[in-house]
């Protein structure tokens, strides 16, 4: 008997983007920006809409000039990974280059693009 797909709430998609952007919890940028995130219960599904500036703000927050590629990063997974729910497993590595990718059209800003090579992410 088929099942309904488990709802994938925020805080999930935020929780699994910081775990994708920084494995060791090293970040304590990234730390807060899931911290301010856990009790956020909705599903994400309801977000599509106000999710990009949603994270504008939140990475504003963390990174109000735009110099932190980690935090910029994580606010591009979340964003990806809000209309692209299915992907939430998906390898850390594919999430982080698709994401790069489709929030920033293919051409992440320099501090982003620095990130990624760094991490040996193709984008």
């Amino acid at each position: 008997m088929p099942t309904e797909p488990e709802v994938v709430t925020l805080s999930q998609i935020v929780n699994r983007a910081v775990e994708v952007v920084d494995p060791d919890g090293a970040d304590e940028d990234l730390v807060e920006f899931q911290q301010r995130f856990e009790d956020f219960d909705e599903p994400a599904s309801a977000l599509t809409e106000s999710i990009e500036s949603r994270m504008a703000e939140a990475t504003g927050v963390f990174d109000p000039q735009a110099e932190s590629g980690p935090v910029q990063m994580v606010g591009a997974v979340v964003t990806y990974l809000t209309f692209r729910r299915d992907e939430v497993d998906r390898d850390p590595e594919d999430i982080l280059r698709l994401a790069a990718r489709a929030e920033f059209n293919g051409s992440p800003p320099p501090v982003v693009a620095n990130w990624l090579d760094e991490n040996g992410i193709d984008h």
